[in-house]
């Protein structure tokens, strides 16, 4: 062959490389998409790019045998390239990163989204009993916000008399009897409902009333117990407009009294609740402020009855189970049952699943059945009266704390977060 016809012959082979590179330049997946709430992730662990070059030797070196061999093995190349490009690519998984996607996931529990601010804290929620499909959840920033169809929409509520001042009022607590209704907050202000919230009256408060509004509890016809984080316990009969006190003294005066009894870091200093739960008899246990020791009064006591913490760890929360026991939390995710009924100093730790996140509270919906939930989405399950825990991954997603568990009766239940997050339990 002359060196003309091996020129011609580069050339003519310039131009089949140059068609095989444009062609496969071209190959793109079929399955591509624009949409952001979506994400491709291919089943196959050796995805190849779809272009890629093949360098091939100078032209002008090669005879005839030996071009027709390589353009022969350019194109098996071709095909050979393009079927595996096709093979990657074309089982592909569709991701959804919507939010109503990821609550698919909640299997007892979806998240209902609400009409505030994120920034909001929700603190607690109640039905009318008459009515278990109207109720309203209270929080942070002046919220409120009622339902009408068991809590799976809600819109929001304004109470002209709590905005005739100039106050930013924290809702703390909440209740129902009835179609009565009680709602406090901080500052000091105090609501009072006969229509099962359709109107809301407020009731004027003394200056001199000790300590913070943390609590309040319907009891009956125009009746309330009220609590404050000071341990001052108020009941009415007459729809607010009188108050007596069921204790003889603060917190501060009954551990200013008792501080040489051998209650370990009782002092003036710390005279004050973090947590206040109610028994449904009537009992109160509540933690200190500092979580070195709590206290529990019973109905008819003249003053609060301090106890030392039975554990290492500073007290996050207490509560009362659905036998009428008491649960302890401490503070790093602890968990501990008391043993036996009533009230008590002897505990015993329960084994939990808590990622290292302090769980917050714990709520019954049974003698066998609660749920407890904590930082960081945390959420457990015991269905044996809470000798066992599973931690239940389906809210480790929700980037929030999850601090109050609610029940209700029947079926109803909610757990309540920061950032306005609220799920509803399904059952």
């Amino acid at each position: 062959m002359t060196r003309h016809h091996r020129i011609r012959r580069g050339k003519k082979e310039r131009t089949e490389e140059e068609s095989f590179r444009a062609t496969m330049a071209s190959v793109t997946s079929p399955f591509t998409t624009t949409n952001a709430s979506f994400i491709l992730r291919p089943n196959s662990q050796n995805h190849q790019p779809a272009h890629r070059s093949f360098p091939l030797p100078p032209r002008a070196c090669l005879n005839e045998s030996q071009d027709q061999h390589r353009i022969q093995l350019n194109r098996r190349q071709f095909i050979s390239q393009t079927a595996a490009i096709v093979a990657a690519t074309a089982p592909l998984t569709l991701i959804d990163q919507s939010p109503a996607v990821a609550d698919e996931a909640l299997s007892q529990w979806e998240r209902v989204y609400l009409p505030i601010d994120p920034g909001v804290v929700l603190l607690d929620i109640a039905f009318v009993p008459d009515d278990p499909t109207h109720g309203f959840v209270l929080g942070t920033r002046q919220t409120l916000l009622e339902t009408k169809d068991g809590g799976a929409t809600w819109f929001p509520r304004s109470i002209a008399s709590a905005e005739e001042e100039d106050f930013n009022y924290r809702f703390n607590s909440i209740s129902f009897k009835g179609n009565e209704g009680w709602i406090v907050g901080k500052p000091a202000i105090l609501l009072y409902t006969p229509d099962a919230g359709e109107t809301w009256k407020r009731i004027p408060l003394s200056a001199q009333l000790p300590g913070d509004m943390v609590y309040i509890k319907a009891t009956g016809d125009q009746s309330a117990e009220m609590v404050t984080d000071e341990g001052a316990i108020y009941v009415t009969s007459n729809r607010g407009y009188n108050w007596r006190a069921a204790v003889q003294e603060t917190v501060s005066a009954t551990l200013n009294r008792t501080v040489s009894s051998g209650i370990s870091g009782a002092s003036y200093y710390t005279g004050s609740f973090n947590t206040v739960n109610r028994s449904p008899d009537g009992r109160y246990v509540a933690v200190s402020s500092r979580g070195n020791f709590y206290m529990t009064w019973e109905p008819g006591q003249a003053f609060w009855q301090p106890h030392n913490r039975a554990v290492a760890r500073r007290i996050q929360n207490m509560g009362w189970r659905a036998d009428g026991g008491l649960w302890l939390l401490v503070r790093g995710g602890g968990l501990y049952l008391s043993k036996g009924t009533g009230i008590t100093e002897d505990f015993e730790e329960i084994p939990v699943q808590s990622r290292g996140f302090g769980i917050l509270d714990v709520g019954y919906r049974s003698q066998e059945e609660a749920w407890a939930a904590g930082g960081s989405g945390v959420l457990l399950r015991t269905t044996n009266g809470g000798k066992s825990w599973i931690r239940d991954k389906a809210a480790d997603n929700i980037a929030a704390n999850l601090y109050s568990v609610r029940f209700m009766e029947g079926n109803q239940g909610f757990v309540l977060g920061n950032d306005g997050v609220l799920l509803r339990y399904l059952g």
